[in-house]
């Protein structure tokens, strides 16, 4: 598959590219292709549509949700940039998103996601490009909402389309990502898809699937800084680099642990 990757304004998972076709992600999902197929997007910005499987009837399908949470009572969508990520341990009473947690569990597909690591003795960031070892998708726990337009005094338009909306649930980071940031998306291995995504589950047994991945799981190489910019866009920004010098800083990899060639 392509890789899709995951960026961040210096938060966990805070942007991310989809870059598969949809009949992939469909086939290795086993779900329904969804009407509306969007282009490969390597740099993908809070509040844009992305892929995301959804349950219905025992079956699954691929849907395109906007990225950004948007809260069923909310006046208007712009809350949505700020509910791209929940906190797996707060998620499940946070009055945000302890509906959708109950009923509204989805699967965020992504072959990678970028974070951003301190610079010593710098204000300077360097961007990592992160993705399982054997290249397979990565499957993150999202949590989706449905907002209908609302008039002045609160209540749901007739005849409008709603919007459906999503957000990813992060979680303490592993071994592996603790050198880059402290949290991490929480991924959902296939064996529990259906148990994430069956609105009947119980939530309380949820809460086991809410942990960091593996060690082993994930592998981590630096990148330009080019994926700064959401303007900057293309399979480019996924090219590996020897070392960045933002704001004149030379910068080694090896500085955290990782490979310098």
């Amino acid at each position: 598959m392509n890789q899709v990757v995951a960026a961040t304004v210096w938060l966990v998972c805070g942007r991310f590219v989809s870059a598969s076709p949809p009949d992939e992600l469909a086939k290795y999902f086993s779900a329904e292709v969804p009407e509306q197929a969007l282009e490969e997007n390597y740099n993908v910005a809070p509040t844009t549509p992305i892929y995301s499987v959804r349950a219905r009837d025992g079956n699954r399908s691929l849907a395109t949700l906007r990225w950004g949470l948007v809260p069923f009572w909310a006046k208007d969508t712009k809350i949505g940039s700020k509910m791209i990520n929940a906190r797996s341990e707060t998620a499940p009473e946070k009055p945000a998103f302890r509906r959708a947690f109950r009923k509204r569990r989805c699967l965020i597909p992504a072959d990678g996601f970028y974070e951003w690591a301190k610079v010593a003795g710098s204000k300077a960031k360097q961007p990592y490009f992160i993705h399982r070892v054997d290249e397979e998708s990565l499957v993150f726990a999202g949590l989706w909402e449905r907002w209908v337009p609302k008039d002045e005094e609160g209540k749901d338009l007739a005849d409008t389309d709603p919007v459906d909306t999503c957000t990813i649930l992060t979680c303490a980071a592993n071994e592996t990502m603790a050198p880059v940031h402290d949290r991490m998306p929480v991924m959902i291995p296939p064996g529990s898809w259906d148990e994430w995504l069956d609105p009947d589950s119980d939530p309380d047994n949820l809460r086991e699937l809410l942990v960091p991945a593996s060690d082993s799981l994930l592998t981590l190489y630096p990148v330009s800084t080019g994926v700064n910019s959401v303007r900057n866009n293309g399979a480019q920004l996924l090219e590996r680099v020897k070392r960045e010098s933002p704001d004149g800083v030379l910068f080694d990899p090896a500085d955290l642990g990782g490979d310098p060639t």
